[in-house]
């Protein structure tokens, strides 16, 4: 493949028999540069991922055309995350890297680039409206932030943080879904149509999951979930939920606040405390204890995103049944 820089812009163009693909770095940040693709080149265009959904989603709109590598693999965390040493080597020889916002991102993404001038860096973030990271118990969607809301009579504020999980919305899916579409058919111009397909297929699937996830939250007689990890907001922003998490930023809950999140669970009825497997479950594990109730685990991360999801709602339907069973 014969690659070469060119100068900076923020376009998508086609000049005679070269391609100009220029995309984001980061929100905010200067634009990258282009390649040129040979007429009759069908080698696979070998990607790179931060998580393991984008993986499906890359291989969703890219298909035959791509060999995609994730940086964070199964079980790991990717706010520590550091990549090994066989991953930057690989690095190397990658064309496309697509980022999402993870924490370890923030740490190692000008080095990953470093190792490749000439990859591309796109950042599927471009398009999806970002919210707040929690830094106390939420309030639901579109209510006041009241005492009576929170254990320990505060409402919502917000870290400032930008939260990085906008995989856990379908619909803001459709738009990281997209900008995968135009990354690779600028890209692989001559597979434009064999992309477009795959993303209408994917476009409708997402469209159905959505569908059915309305359809089970709109049916919950709770709207409160109890989580040990602040993941889920853009999940329960999307469906009329709020999470409650125990930690925010690492920060574990003190011998205060867990008595505060004990009684708040009491008194909003919850029996089920969602845990990842990439955390410690020691404070998710107290809590359910004293309300007599018992740790779930949920997976964010999960590669096989629809399958995934349909679990997900699965588990918050039965907390939600599980909970009413101490009316």
């Amino acid at each position: 493949m014969n690659k070469h820089q060119r100068p900076w812009g923020k376009v998508l163009s086609l000049f005679g028999g070269g391609l100009l693909l220029a995309v984001a770095v980061g929100v905010g940040s200067k634009l990258f540069t282009s390649v040129t693709l040979r007429d009759g080149e069908r080698d696979k265009i070998k990607v790179f991922v931060s998580i393991l959904p984008q993986k499906y989603f890359v291989e969703r709109i890219g298909g035959e055309r791509v060999s995609v590598a994730v940086m964070v693999g199964p079980g790991q965390n990717p706010a520590t995350y550091e990549p090994l040493p066989q991953q930057m080597s690989a690095l190397a020889e990658t064309h496309i890297y697509f980022r999402i916002g993870v924490p370890f991102e923030t740490a190692w993404i000008d080095r990953l680039q470093r190792l490749n001038p000439e990859m591309i860096m796109v950042d599927t973030r471009e398009g999806v409206p970002l919210r707040e990271v929690e830094d106390a118990i939420c309030h639901a969607p579109g209510e006041e932030a009241a005492e009576a809301d929170t254990p320990d009579g505060h409402g919502h504020n917000g870290t400032g943080l930008k939260d990085p999980h906008i995989w856990l919305d379908p619909l803001l899916v459709k738009v990281q879904a997209e900008t995968v579409y135009r990354t690779l058919a600028a890209f692989d111009p001559d597979y434009r149509e064999y992309y477009q397909a795959n993303l209408n297929r994917f476009h409708t699937e997402l469209d159905q999951l959505h569908a059915e996830l309305q359809a089970t939250f709109d049916g919950l007689k709770r709207k409160t979930l109890m989580v040990y990890h602040p993941a889920w907001g853009y999940l329960t922003d999307r469906y009329g939920l709020k999470q409650v998490p125990l930690e925010v930023e690492g920060k574990e809950p003190g011998p205060r606040e867990l008595a505060q999140l004990i009684d708040y669970a009491k008194t909003q009825g919850i029996r089920v405390v969602f845990i990842q497997r990439q955390f410690n479950s020691t404070a998710a594990e107290a809590v359910a204890r004293a309300v007599n109730g018992q740790v779930v685990s949920i997976d964010p991360l999960a590669e096989d995103y629809l399958t995934n999801m349909r679990r997900i709602a699965q588990a918050i339907k039965e907390s939600n049944d599980r909970s009413g069973e101490s009316d």
